[in-house]
């Protein structure tokens, strides 16, 4: 089994889809398994993730387990 990625609004774009499957493993491992400029994209400050449905604040020390879904949520602009 592996973990899914999830991308979210202009993140989506960014990574060619709404979705994607890594290989379990430390944060850092799997966003170095990405194409730099989506990897940097991930990583911007107002970026929010979420794995398993709930809110990370701290990005230190995230493992992934099989089966684990993170999200990535770009900051959102309203009107």
């Amino acid at each position: 089994m592996r973990a899914r990625l999830v991308f979210l609004g202009r993140l989506e774009d960014a990574a060619g889809g709404a979705e994607r499957e890594v290989t379990p493993g430390p944060l850092e491992a799997v966003l170095a398994s990405l194409a730099p400029d989506l990897a940097v994209a991930l990583l911007g400050e107002r970026v929010r993730m979420a794995l398993n449905g709930v809110l990370i604040a701290e990005r230190g020390g995230i493992v992934l387990r099989e089966g684990d879904e993170l999200a990535f949520l770009p900051p959102v602009s309203g009107g």
